[in-house]
């Protein structure tokens, strides 16, 4: 599936994580920034990823801005943003939620 375009969702407080998508050429290409990249990073990225793969999204650039999320506000954050970037708001897919 392609990206229609841009799009970002969520915040930079605590406990929350910043996402924003962009078209890609190259597959898909993280750029984490976060306080517990050491711990958790590969985490992190393992769960975009898997959303993005949910949604058969194979090339994506992703910055992502973690201030200690967890796990469940990552997904809910990517799912918003993937939405967004594929202008599905009106049309989830339910299946990937």
């Amino acid at each position: 599936m392609e990206i229609k375009q841009n799009a970002t969702a969520g915040t930079l407080e605590s406990s929350d994580i910043q996402i924003s998508l962009a078209p890609g050429t190259n597959g898909i290409q993280i750029d984490l920034q976060s306080d517990v990249i050491k711990q958790f990073g590969s985490q992190i990225k393992d769960t975009i990823t898997q959303v993005l793969k949910d949604y058969g999204i194979e090339n994506a650039q992703v910055k992502a801005v973690d201030k200690g999320a967890l796990d469940l506000v990552i997904k809910a954050r990517t799912i918003a943003v993937v939405q967004r970037a594929l202008d599905l708001v009106d049309q989830p897919n339910w299946e990937v939620l």
